[in-house]
């Protein structure tokens, strides 16, 4: 499993690119989405909601469980991928391009996300 080194990681397995005109892109890692199993339906933000880093924004279900989504900055949703809630499954094939789940305007960021090095180390110890 590789963690593509732009991006930043949450210990809650969100992973999060770098912003571009303040906007982030976020989704889940491949470690959660493999975790998770057939993702079958996305609940997410609403476009013009505000997060707050660490807090639950929406959640996924699976064919084994439902997990919460948690937002790995603070902001404001701008853009939430209509493609994920039409065909949840493209969480698990491609978690890092069109399995995106939001975009945010990022207001706060935590100091606790890693890089791709601290994530591979972190999940390998769950």
């Amino acid at each position: 499993m590789s963690n593509p080194q732009q991006l930043r990681y949450s210990k809650e397995h969100e992973w999060l690119s770098v912003a571009e005109d303040g906007v982030s892109t976020v989704g889940i890692t491949e470690f959660a989405a493999n975790a998770l199993g057939d993702v079958v339906f996305a609940q997410l933000p609403e476009v013009g909601d505000t997060v707050t880093a660490g807090e639950t924004c929406g959640e996924l279900e699976s064919t084994k469980s439902v997990s919460d989504l948690y937002a790995p900055v603070s902001g404001g949703i701008t853009e939430i991928n209509q493609d994920v809630v039409d065909d949840p499954s493209l969480v698990n094939t491609a978690p890092y391009e069109g399995g995106w789940l939001f975009k945010v305007r990022v207001t706060g960021e935590p100091d606790e996300l890693l890089s791709a090095d601290e994530y591979a180390a972190f999940s390998a110890g769950n």
